[in-house]
């Protein structure tokens, strides 16, 4: 009776994390196709090249008023490292993941910060 009790609450309790995640999932799809937030870090695939994603990325980062730590940028990937008003170091990664799709890869602070990730991919995609 004991092992059945144990097994019926493992059910239960994976049926409530699948749907939690399930519910995630759906509110990232609602947010934008292919963005998702995930261990402090929002990360979205954007169908540009990654010298347009660069370029919209530097627009950003001018716009934001960040002040730029270091920047470096290759034919397959490239990265920033701000500080913002707050203080807060800001990462942004983007990486050639295909013809004409760049992945994008936003993290705010040590341990993210999903509303500001989201108002600086935001700024990013609106200069595409």
């Amino acid at each position: 009776m004991k092992k059945q009790l144990l097994v019926l609450s493992l059910v239960t309790l994976c049926a409530l994390l699948l749907q939690g995640c399930a519910a995630v999932l759906v509110g990232g799809a609602a947010a934008g196709a292919g963005v998702a937030y995930f261990g402090g870090e929002l990360k979205s695939n954007e169908p540009v090249s990654l010298d347009k994603a660069w370029a919209a990325t530097e627009k950003a980062v001018v716009a934001l008023e960040f002040k730029p730590v270091q920047k470096k940028k290759d034919a397959l990937a490239a990265q920033y490292e701000l500080i913002g008003a707050t203080d807060k170091r800001v990462i942004i990664k983007l990486k050639n993941v295909g013809a004409k799709v760049t992945e994008v890869r936003v993290r705010v602070g040590t341990f993210g910060d999903e509303n500001f990730s989201r108002v600086i991919l935001s700024k990013i995609q609106s200069n595409f």
